[in-house]
């Protein structure tokens, strides 16, 4: 399913990138550059170098969305998870706004790299001759090279606002660049995701390129950046494009098949991290083709091996049950709720039975109790309509996998399991909020009711005013942790709303949130090696 010819490229251009950092990128004779006398022969020269530059976001453990600084902290700031005490001391300050700029290891750096690896490969693309790759060949690498460049920036503007301009490579512009203006960096994002879509991507893949970037996958994520910026109109004429022919996207009939191995770059999934098995347990970020994700050692129960950093929070569970299905159905709940959380249905007068996990050899009380130590300092208390109740987080752990330590690193069939970063759903509901902020309320009920229905929901037309109540709470139970959350409270409200919505909800450290905690600040590395870039004003 993953052993194609794509990870073979990963793997030839990962053998020779494992010590680069964002200046000196994967060059055989020079630090900085390639040189037309090693590189830049022919097609497969291109694809290395393609293959290297969609390496940092998926860094096994640090970076944007690997499993430590990157994951854990993306799910921790929002008010859907609830933080162990006393784990991870960086994590614990970012979960808790009390973070500086020299808190962990900061993803600022890691985008960068990726950034710099796309402006290698678009400076030198254009150097192959034309007997060595063909017009259509170029055109599609360069297409994912400008979409990798534009969703990095999009990245790291929406998670440090103002942050440097490079679209040249480093050897090519050594200038020690400050802040750049969010109107100008806005822009180059929206060109670059333009010139990819604009470019020879393909609409879909054949199975032995999955994973790579499609023309729909632009076209989404240019609709994303446009709705960040409340560009409402220019968002809902880039999503309306995926609703229909020639593109084929569509929701998954069972919710669960988007987080586990066997569904894989299914008709669901837009963009999703590719992962290969990884037998020897390994804790690096570019260490070849069978790196594996590691976030279920991270999240998964103690139980299974699991390190168990995160919970659900009892907000978020609490509205799950909020709405429930008509007498007579196959659940009690809203269906995605069984695979979001362990629990045990019947407590509750569900008619789903309890299930026992992991090659059917946990049960919830055993995924509870083995969990004692670790919620010592704390832990949610959830009330379902009364009655206590015992949930842990469920989704992207290896609970499918027939084996009870299927949560521990060397588990190689737990750490192949893919992470979705952009799934139909998100198109859907970010057209459907763009339809409510342009007045078109039958399209956002379409796009909601479509949601609705996979999770089991009874149908519901809904009023203009109604709509964005509805929105934004489907987008809580959809993208439960995910690290959507706290993204989305960004986009529909200012601080100060955001911190009244954290207390509301018992969020941990809602009363350290300030302003400036809707960035992280500029890293204290940064400030240090680039003397014309200055903090944050937020964080000043």
């Amino acid at each position: 399913m993953k052993r194609n010819k794509w990870l073979t490229y990963i793997c030839l251009s990962l053998l020779l990138s494992t010590a680069c950092n964002e200046d000196d990128f994967l060059d055989l004779k020079d630090n900085n550059n390639f040189t037309e006398d090693n590189f830049w022969k022919n097609k497969t020269d291109a694809l290395n170098a393609l293959a290297a530059t969609y390496s940092p976001i998926k860094f096994q453990m640090d970076g944007y969305y690997g499993a430590f600084d990157g994951w854990l902290n993306l799910n921790s700031r929002g008010d859907d998870i609830f933080t162990i005490v006393g784990e991870e001391i960086a994590m614990w300050n970012v979960a808790t706004f009390q973070n500086s700029p020299s808190t962990g290891r900061d993803p600022f750096h890691y985008l960068f790299t990726g950034v710099q690896r796309a402006n290698v490969l678009l400076a030198n693309i254009d150097k192959i001759p034309a007997a060595g790759i063909s017009d259509d060949d170029r055109s599609m690498i360069k297409s994912e090279a400008y979409c990798l460049r534009a969703y990095q920036y999009y990245l790291l503007v929406t998670n440090y606002g103002n942050v440097p301009l490079r679209v040249l490579p480093s050897n090519e512009d050594t200038q020690e660049k400050g802040p750049e203006s969010l109107e100008n960096l806005w822009a180059q994002i929206e060109n670059d995701f333009k010139a990819a879509i604009a470019g020879k991507l393909p609409v879909t893949r054949p199975a032995d390129e999955k994973g790579r970037i499609e023309k729909g996958t632009a076209i989404a994520m240019l609709g994303k950046a446009y709705a960040a910026q409340h560009k409402y109109t220019e968002a809902k004429e880039q999503l309306q494009l995926l609703l229909s022919a020639p593109y084929t996207y569509e929701l998954m009939e069972n919710y669960a098949d988007n987080f586990t191995n066997k569904y894989e770059n299914n008709k669901e999934s837009l963009f999703e991290l590719q992962y290969g098995p990884d037998g020897n347990g390994s804790w690096g970020n570019e260490d070849g083709v069978n790196m594996g994700s590691s976030i279920p050692q991270f999240i998964g129960p103690v139980a299974s091996n699991g390190w168990a950093k995160l919970m659900p929070s009892a907000y978020v569970v609490g509205q799950f049950v909020k709405e429930e299905r008509p007498s007579g159905s196959d659940s009690k709940f809203d269906k995605r709720m069984y695979s979001c959380f362990f629990f045990d249905p019947q407590v509750y007068g569900d008619n789903v039975p309890n299930e026992k996990w992991y090659g059917n050899k946990h049960s919830m009380n055993d995924l509870w109790n083995g969990n004692t130590q670790k919620m010592a300092g704390g832990a949610p208390v959830y009330n379902v309509n009364g009655t206590a109740g015992k949930f842990l987080l469920k989704k992207y752990t290896a609970y499918y996998v027939d084996n009870e330590s299927a949560d521990n690193m060397y588990n190689i069939e737990g750490k192949s399991n893919n992470v979705r970063i952009l799934r139909f759903a998100e198109v859907l509901l970010l057209y459907a909020e763009a339809c409510a902020k342009t007045n078109d309320v039958d399209g956002a009920n379409y796009a909601l009711g479509q949601i609705r229905r996979r999770a089991g929901l009874v149908a519901k037309t809904f009023t203009q005013d109604q709509l964005m109540d509805e929105i934004e709470r489907q987008n809580l139970l959809e993208f439960f942790g995910e690290g959507h959350r706290f993204d989305d409270l960004k986009r529909w409200y200012p601080a100060s709303s955001i911190q009244q919505i954290f207390k509301a909800n018992e969020k941990q450290g809602a009363n350290n949130f300030q302003e400036k905690h809707l960035y992280y600040p500029i890293p204290a590395g940064e400030l240090r090696d680039n003397k014309g870039m200055v903090q944050n004003p937020l964080w000043n």
